[in-house]
């Protein structure tokens, strides 16, 4: 199976000013995601996606290839992820390069290793699912069986249950995506316009080494990891 390694990042960022080319422990934020990428053994092709040129060069000189500029419109603090790896892919394709799968890779968290980029692919390929997600696992008290939805000033169980589960041991363990690794089909990213499918395999991401950075709080959370790294 031919799978893309896609990294994208943009020059803008509101939180951070110049977050994806900050220097955090003494290299630039994108850095990580790169070299990750480049080190894995089961990415076909590393490909960088930006409208900024210096993130461009940056890219450029830290391996990464950049076979096309991302437009404008696609840059915006409004884009979306799913149309910037449709763009990639269509560009791509023009090209005569085409892929079974994306692997996306977001810059914000940049503590993935190469060995968990490899065995998220694999357990993608072995469940032969639509995608496959990274996640991180819910805390017991806020499992979604014991999370209520307001309801005209009343409050009912979120998943529509009657009768809540009582003992801890009984819930069903949950999860949530944390954003470290998204990989897709090609056919449902093109033709069914969606990251998921209809069948979605994960993997859980370490705890301790886990941040997305969107925040000055986690800027420093992620400095606190780089440095035991």
């Amino acid at each position: 199976m031919r799978i893309l390694g896609l990294i994208p990042a943009r020059g803008g960022s509101k939180g951070i000013p110049n977050k994806n080319r900050k220097d955090l422990n003494g290299k630039p934020l994108l850095q990580y995601t790169i070299e990750a990428a480049l080190a894995s053994e089961k990415l076909e092709r590393v490909v960088f996606t930006s409208e900024d040129e210096t993130l461009i060069t940056l890219a450029t000189k830290m391996g990464a290839e950049v076979p096309f500029v991302r437009p404008a419109y696609l840059s915006q603090d409004t884009s979306g992820s799913l149309e910037v790896v449709q763009h990639a892919l269509k560009e791509l394709s023009i090209k005569g390069e085409n892929f079974d799968a994306v692997c996306l890779l977001q810059v914000t968290t940049p503590f993935r290793s190469p060995l968990f980029i490899d065995e998220a692919i694999s357990v993608f390929i072995k469940k032969q699912t639509d995608s496959l997600i990274s996640v991180q696992k819910v805390p017991h008290q806020y499992n979604p069986h014991w999370v209520f939805e307001a309801s005209r000033q009343t409050l009912k169980i979120a998943t529509g249950e009657k009768e809540i589960i009582k003992r801890r041991q009984e819930l069903p363990e949950s999860f949530i995506r944390d954003g470290s690794i998204y990989i897709t089909k090609t056919e449902v990213l093109l033709e069914q316009n969606s990251f998921f499918g209809t069948t979605i395999s994960y993997l859980e991401s370490n705890p301790k080494t886990y941040v997305n950075i969107d925040t000055e709080a986690d800027w420093k959370k992620a400095e606190t990891i780089a440095k035991t790294l």
